[in-house]
């Protein structure tokens, strides 16, 4: 008896019923279809983020009937057949059944066909290679993508090797999905083919790269799946920066256990060395936003050191002088690398401090200095810096009027 899928939300919402009504109008009732990560997730029970829609439709038909129930149509891939609409401002990527002419690792030459048999041997793995109309009534041209998705196993449509040779990102896109949906050992035959073609990952583009990474790394447990490509020879290609597991793999426990968010940047981090300059050189090569090439720079630092017996005073001095956000980075990493167990609950009580104590702002502008005396010039930011220095040691005092009294002090000690 075919599977089929419990109408979901997005199934049953106004847009996506707008979209395949102009659809099958057009073509008739078995001219669109649910397919890949929509379908996918749905039947795991899992959120889905996006709406995918395969057609036998070509596509001039696809714009023309999206025209014709006023729907915009944006063609977003038309080489390859892709058309997005955007009904009631939420878009639905439409693509026309295709299957591979040419390929070279990176950018295939497609032909559209009508066959649902074809479009599916040129998926990636066969738990993506699942369809589900309107109705529910779900496809599976593969008959093996079923039993894959309720087994947790992520296997390769048809030849590993050949679906890594029409698109190389499909070696980290192997472990990313193992990652997030493999149970159990991996399947033989696509661990060795990934391992085999693992040099083809340098020739692809590093922000293809980059994404699958950090795709990766936002598992809820990762760690296998990173082992593995340790393992298959791919860590080694995709990030030769990285050092030792221990600490990652730590990382990513205490992130389980104690309730954490996963934080896929910070388990980057995890898997470098403790070096600022690497952190930088990292996210420069893998093309990330500037500010999470800051953001992993600052994790990686080593000064001022933390430890987890820090007291109350000495974690706000901290705290003020990198800023919370990159406190709590290091803390959770010096956390992960530390070899005393016992101290999980030291670490876990330094974190509310850094992430609720009201940072406060230096109360002494450079105004008051020269209103003390001080002449302008080079020794306002001298005296500034030393009235800083005594304003943290005595723990941020709130008190103003102690604060000029302190400037008087050390203005009168200046020597102009």
């Amino acid at each position: 008896m075919p599977e089929i899928l419990t109408a979901q939300p997005w199934m049953t919402d106004p847009a996506t019923t707008q979209v395949m009504d102009a659809l099958t109008r057009v073509g008739g009732e078995d001219a669109a279809r649910f397919v890949g990560g929509c379908v996918r997730n749905a039947l795991l029970r899992r959120p889905v983020a996006d709406i995918d829609i395969a057609t036998t439709l070509m596509p001039d038909e696809v714009s023309a009937a999206l025209q014709a129930a006023d729907i915009r149509a944006i063609p977003t891939g038309i080489d390859h057949g892709t058309i997005t609409a955007v009904a009631d401002g939420r878009p639905f990527e439409i693509t026309t059944l295709r299957r591979d002419v040419e390929t070279d690792g990176r950018h295939a030459v497609v032909a559209f066909t009508t066959d649902w048999t074809e479009d599916a041997a040129r998926r990636d793995f066969n738990l993506n290679a699942l369809y589900a109309d309107l109705g529910g009534r779900v496809f599976d041209p593969t008959g093996e993508g079923l039993a894959d998705l309720h087994a947790g196993a992520i296997r390769f449509v048809g030849d590993p090797a050949a679906r890594i040779a029409e698109d190389a990102l499909r070696i980290l896109r192997f472990f990313r999905f193992f990652a997030v949906y493999g149970r159990g050992a991996p399947d033989a035959a696509a661990l060795a083919a990934c391992q085999a073609s693992s040099g083809l990952i340098a020739n692809l583009s590093v922000e293809r790269t980059a994404k699958e990474l950090l795709g990766l790394l936002a598992a809820d447990d990762p760690r296998s799946a990173v082992r593995l490509m340790v393992q298959a020879g791919v860590l080694g290609v995709v990030l030769p920066e990285a050092g030792g597991l221990n600490r990652f793999d730590t990382l990513v426990g205490i992130e389980t256990e104690q309730l954490f968010t996963c934080d896929p940047l910070l388990r980057l981090a995890a898997l470098l060395p403790n070096d600022p300059a690497v952190g930088a050189a990292t996210a420069t090569r893998l093309r990330l936003a500037n500010a999470q090439r800051d953001r992993l720079e600052g994790a990686l630092g080593f000064e001022p050191p933390l430890v987890s017996w820090m007291s109350p005073r000495e974690t706000r001095r901290a705290v003020w002088r990198l800023g919370a956000e990159v406190f709590i980075d290091r803390a959770l990493l010096a956390w992960a690398a530390s070899d005393r167990p016992a101290a999980t609950t030291q670490w876990r009580a330094l974190l509310p401090m850094a992430q609720t104590w009201p940072r406060p702002t230096f109360p002494l502008t450079g105004e008051e200095v020269i209103a003390a005396g001080v002449p302008e010039g080079p020794l306002v930011g001298a005296v500034m810096r030393e009235v800083e220095a005594w304003w943290i040691d005595q723990d941020f005092p709130g008190d103003k009027l102690s604060l000029i009294e302190r400037l008087k002090a050390v203005a009168q000690g200046m020597a102009y």
